[in-house]
């Protein structure tokens, strides 16, 4: 068992002691309260005389007072209870979402380290067997495109992580202009098709749909939602996009023919760092960011963003938005 699970299950332990402890002590505390009660109450009847006139009445209020000092102990004792459970409860809460999210963020980091390593080694190599081989001009260009697209894949991973960065602390300034979505979707898939020529890309586009909205964060939705596409197919299988005109708005669908999304997993693929549990999904790039930043940028355009089953296999990525025109 590593150091620091060692160390976060002795905290664990040591925090639920706590509360037992803090638990017995209001429980002796109350009983040894309601013991007084009894001792006071046994006490002040047997001052009284039984040939007192008033016996009965000064009985009556002693009793009354033991009702009511009682009904004080368990209200008073209930509130402590509740509270206490209520600050443990939430400290609870807190200190795993911490612990979550630290190990979200240390998978990430190694998420990164990997899709880092990848392009460098394979763009190093490529300029490598440049340098020391005289090849044939197929051969230059092959390897000259491949280092592209490696240094494309870093710049995408870059941009995914200076984004995030800059939406959750609030500093990117969101601009809105007039977007035809149709042809910026057009760019986007001219992108797709030179970097995977070997993947089928289905494609149906409504011409002329236009929204207003921050271009650069628009067209990174898109890529993020292509991006996932394209990891997530089968070889001889096709991903689809359409886009087309709904009531008071648009819809663009990004569907694969890959493993799907469990139902389990549908209501919090948009978190960050959030990858999926199946081995497929483990195995492949990824670092949980890309998903959470479409959503995000969906949002800020006032639209929804939701997933589906695609059928006979797949997902299908759905976002809605309104448009000018």
């Amino acid at each position: 068992m590593p150091a620091k699970t060692k160390k976060i299950r002795s905290i664990f332990v040591f925090y639920w002691f706590l509360l037992a402890y803090i638990v017995a002590a209001l429980i002796w505390w109350y009983i040894a309260l309601s013991r007084q009660n009894e001792q006071m109450t046994a006490y002040k009847l047997a001052d009284l005389h039984a040939n007192d006139p008033a016996y009965l009445a000064k009985q009556e209020k002693i009793e009354e007072e033991k009702k009511r000092k009682t009904a004080q102990y368990i209200g008073e004792g209930l509130t402590f209870f509740l509270l206490i459970l209520a600050g443990a409860i939430f400290v609870y809460r807190s200190v795993k979402k911490e612990l979550n999210l630290s190990n979200q963020q240390q998978r990430f980091m190694v998420a990164v380290t990997h899709e880092l390593k990848t392009p460098i080694a394979i763009a190093k190599l490529n300029l490598e067997t440049l340098q020391k081989r005289k090849l044939e001009d197929t051969q230059r260009e092959r390897l000259l495109e491949n280092t592209l697209h490696e240094a494309n894949r870093m710049n995408a991973l870059c941009n995914n992580m200076l984004l995030s960065s800059q939406l959750d602390a609030g500093g990117y300034r969101f601009t809105l202009d007039d977007i035809d979505l149709s042809a910026l979707l057009e760019e986007c898939l001219n992108d797709f098709r030179q970097r995977y020529p070997k993947k089928n890309i289905e494609a149906t586009i409504h011409p002329g749909l236009h929204i207003q909205g921050d271009q650069l964060l628009l067209q990174l939705a898109v890529n993020n939602l292509l991006d996932n596409a394209m990891k997530y197919t089968p070889k001889d299988t096709s991903v689809s996009l359409s886009l087309q005109p709904i009531t008071n708005g648009t819809e663009l669908v990004v569907a694969d023919q890959g493993a799907g999304i469990p139902d389990a997993d549908k209501k919090n693929i948009f978190e960050k760092y959030r990858r999926l549990g199946n081995e497929a999904t483990r195995q492949s790039k990824g670092t949980g960011l890309g998903l959470y930043l479409t959503q995000k940028i969906i949002r800020q355009h006032k639209g929804k963003i939701f997933v589906t089953d695609n059928e006979p296999s797949g997902a299908r990525f759905v976002i809605q938005l309104q448009h000018t025109s």
